[in-house]
């Protein structure tokens, strides 16, 4: 178990956001949250171990919100997993070029979520 691990979850879609915290529910602590806006203002106060990040969001969407993130020296660091339903090749190196760890095509699979974050935390 690895409930000291802090996982992000940042997805506009609830059911997403539900799917991805009870998959994850007894092996980190997790903090779900649907924007990129919502995210910037919790990693004033906290710093996750991971971020499991939409792409396709209202305001600020998920490439925007990697690009800044590792602008900070702050959260450079911060392993990003970025969950789409984009699935195009040119979508996948948008967000390695972008400097996601890791991409998820949604709809996934509970146990590959787990799987994945396991190499990054």
């Amino acid at each position: 178990m690895k409930e000291d691990k802090i996982v992000f979850i940042v997805d506009d879609n609830e059911t997403n956001r539900v799917t991805a915290k009870n998959a994850l529910e007894g092996i980190y602590k997790t903090y779900a949250m649907p924007s990129a806006g919502k995210m910037f203002e919790m990693l004033e106060k906290i710093k996750p171990d991971l971020i499991l990040l939409d792409i396709e969001m209202p305001g600020m969407d998920g490439y925007d919100a990697l690009m800044l993130l590792k602008l900070e020296d702050a959260h450079k660091d911060i392993p990003v997993i970025l969950l789409t339903a984009k699935n195009t090749k040119d979508s996948v190196l948008q967000g390695v070029d972008s400097g996601a760890a890791s991409y998820i095509i949604k709809p996934f699979e509970p146990s590959l979520l787990v799987e994945r974050i396991a190499q990054y935390v």
